[in-house]
């Protein structure tokens, strides 16, 4: 298959040397993962190499996205918004359902066969959107099937379970999609940023954990060398422990949810927090 390169520093390396022509890529995280910075640098990188643009937002308007690729110090975007290389469908606050089945595929007829760059950011107002399983996935798959018609595809998608895709609104563009780019950012961690690729069709890929870092005038930077987040519980376990042993001093109910709630918690979480001091705490809040 034809590669083409991703835009994302160090992110070729660890994808057999790029993303697959005419694929789909999609992209999870949560606020704050550089979603929307991964999307413009692929775009970006196709503007520079004579191909052309196609930025779908489903949420945030042209403006908006414009002003952040300029923040950044991107500021040829606006050179390519002149000339048109560079364009935007803006379908914030549309009946997603009626743009993507009667609006879009006049789009494509016009554009078919371009071989251009396609962000799509973010799908989550899509997922939001249809309820029913089935028309999420009969919607979203004919989008991305259209999409594709024009060139290369790369969406967004905001992740809002624990950090694992264990969240609903994850599973069918994780199903309709070629590649899965899992963003996983905890504000908790001093290396508080690592991707892992979780699937590549018909490409070889690193199955391990990278991180990566989102700096001014790059955008995302991966690191190629392999990252082993910890998984360590033994502070978790530790409070687990004290609170066992205060059991009789708090609500049974209380109890049971603090001490099923830590199932999800690792050392990390807790850097520079004393754990017996977590546990004062919530005896204080619940203590009788």
């Amino acid at each position: 298959m034809k590669k083409i390169k991703s835009g994302v520093y160090g992110l070729n390396a660890i994808m057999d040397g790029g993303i697959n022509a005419n694929s789909t890529t999609v992209v999870i995280g949560c606020s704050g993962a550089g979603k929307t910075t991964f999307a413009t640098q692929f775009i970006r990188r196709g503007l520079e190499e004579g191909q052309e643009g196609v930025f779908v937002s489903l949420d945030e308007n042209k403006e908006q996205i414009i002003k952040e690729a300029i923040e950044m110090g991107w500021t040829d975007i606006l050179d390519h918004v002149k000339n048109k290389s560079l364009v935007f469908i803006d379908a914030s606050g549309k009946d997603f359902s009626t743009f993507i089945k009667k609006e879009l595929p006049s789009f494509v007829k016009r554009w078919e066969g371009a071989d251009a760059r396609i962000a799509i950011d973010p799908l989550t107002p899509v997922v939001w959107a249809l309820k029913d399983r089935y028309e999420q996935r009969d919607v979203i798959g004919f989008m991305l099937k259209e999409m594709r018609k024009i060139g290369t595809v790369v969406a967004t998608l905001e992740e809002h379970g624990k950090g694992d895709l264990s969240g609903p609104e994850v599973v069918i563009p994780m199903y309709l999609a070629d590649n899965v780019i899992h963003l996983n950012y905890r504000a908790t961690e001093e290396s508080n940023r690592y991707l892992k690729i979780v699937k590549a069709r018909s490409t070889r890929h690193s199955d391990t954990y990278h991180r990566y870092v989102i700096v001014g005038g790059l955008g995302v930077v991966v690191d190629t060398k392999p990252y082993h987040p910890t998984r360590s519980r033994k502070a978790a376990q530790q409070i687990a422990r004290e609170l066992a042993a205060h059991r009789s001093e708090m609500p049974e109910s209380a109890y049971v949810k603090i001490r099923n709630s830590l199932k999800n918690m690792r050392d990390d979480d807790l850097k520079g927090i004393d754990k017996e001091d977590i546990v004062r705490l919530i005896l204080e809040e619940y203590g009788e």
